[in-house]
């Protein structure tokens, strides 16, 4: 009698964890329509202005171009870098109509003066690389934020090396 008392309890016990577990019906969130540009491979929400329709997609930068990261205390395009800017060269110069903000970040480590400096000579860095890719001096502007706008906040080389990068904004 004890066992079918103990097996009884199990299996209640079972279908109210089961009930329990499986929780509500979530509530399904319908996707903005959009319209595909087969041109660039990008989706753009169809009521959008153009800096709506970029959006930000790494770091502070406007799809689909992507940052380009730096070695401490260097303001310097190398490495795998370099296919990255010209990712974002071949994206501007399809796209002429668009004005595009250069903004060099740096991380925290330095004095203020120090790193604002740095992240000018960042910005700078990427203008000049993309003007020799072909893109239109006319088009780019730059601003240094130095440690101003960090994306990571720890005291670690991972969070120290999302923060050293240009991010490029479209601004028109």
């Amino acid at each position: 009698m004890k066992k079918i008392a103990v097996l009884l309890c199990l299996t209640v016990s079972v279908v109210f964890l089961s009930i329990f577990l499986s929780g509500c019906a979530k509530k399904v969130i319908e996707p903005e329509p959009v319209e595909v540009t087969e041109e660039l491979g990008v989706a753009e929400p169809l009521d959008k202005t153009v800096e709506e329709a970029f959006v930000i997609t790494e770091g502070r930068t406007s799809g689909p171009m992507v940052p380009i990261y730096f070695a401490f205390d260097e303001s310097v395009i190398e490495g795998d870098q370099v296919s990255r800017i010209e990712k974002n060269a071949a994206f501007l110069k399809q796209r002429p109509e668009l004005m595009v903000r250069i903004e060099g970040n740096t991380d925290p480590r330095g004095t203020n003066e120090y790193n604002l400096a740095l992240g000018e000579r960042r910005a700078q860095s990427a203008v000049r690389y993309l003007v020799s890719l072909g893109v239109d001096r006319d088009r780019l502007t730059t601003i240094s934020w130095g440690e101003e706008k960090l994306l990571l906040f720890g005291h670690d080389e991972l969070s120290w090396a999302q923060n050293r990068r240009a991010d490029f904004v479209i601004i028109q």
